[in-house]
């Protein structure tokens, strides 16, 4: 059985962290930042997105490509960057549908590797708000030919610099190939 605690961001502090402990033992505690629109210090789509246009193309090496996003991110609190992987795997998880996979499959979906489809969605979150919602809106404009893994390391290298400690995160989605089951009915 599960207990659930609402407690305002502000409320918290040592002694409510050492009640909780106290009361719980080694119970698994698990914290959700519920996203309240217009709350200072949220990191908005349009946000995202801002962060997704500064990719520099130019460069040959993908840690070069995505370097201004991770030094942007590395600036901001630490929420906004769990903020920033969460608004990702949103976006990657609502790409993660039979009819977008279709371009990959010729409808044998036992061929579809599962890695090349989640780099492939990444290529279309990568190429912007634009491309995204054109994919998003026409599965057959999937692309076959763009991939980009990397954009799934920025959060973890822009909470490592900022903190010196390695991010542990479950993503608000999973983002995980046949995840959306909705999408693969």
């Amino acid at each position: 059985m599960s207990t659930t605690l609402n407690i305002s961001a502000k409320d918290l502090d040592h002694a409510l962290v050492d009640d909780i402990k106290e009361q719980f033992g080694n119970a698994k505690v698990e914290i959700k930042v519920h996203d309240i629109p217009g709350a200072a210090g949220m990191l908005s789509v349009s946000d995202f997105w801002a962060l997704m246009g500064l990719l520099d193309w130019a460069k040959s090496d993908s840690d070069l490509v995505v370097e201004p996003i991770v030094s942007a991110l590395a600036q901001m609190p630490v929420a906004n960057i769990y903020q920033f992987q969460d608004q990702l795997s949103d976006k990657l998880w609502n790409l993660d549908t039979r009819e977008h996979a279709a371009v990959f499959t010729d409808g044998d979906e036992e061929s579809l590797s599962v890695d090349d489809f989640l780099y492939a969605r990444c290529g279309v979150v990568a190429n912007g708000e634009a491309f995204y919602q054109t994919v998003l809106d026409t599965p057959r404009e999937m692309p076959l030919d763009i991939s980009f893994s990397p954009l799934l390391r920025i959060a973890k290298k822009a909470y490592e610099r900022k903190t010196g400690k390695k991010m542990t995160i479950v993503p608000a989605f999973n983002y995980e190939t046949f995840s959306n089951q909705e999408g693969w009915k």
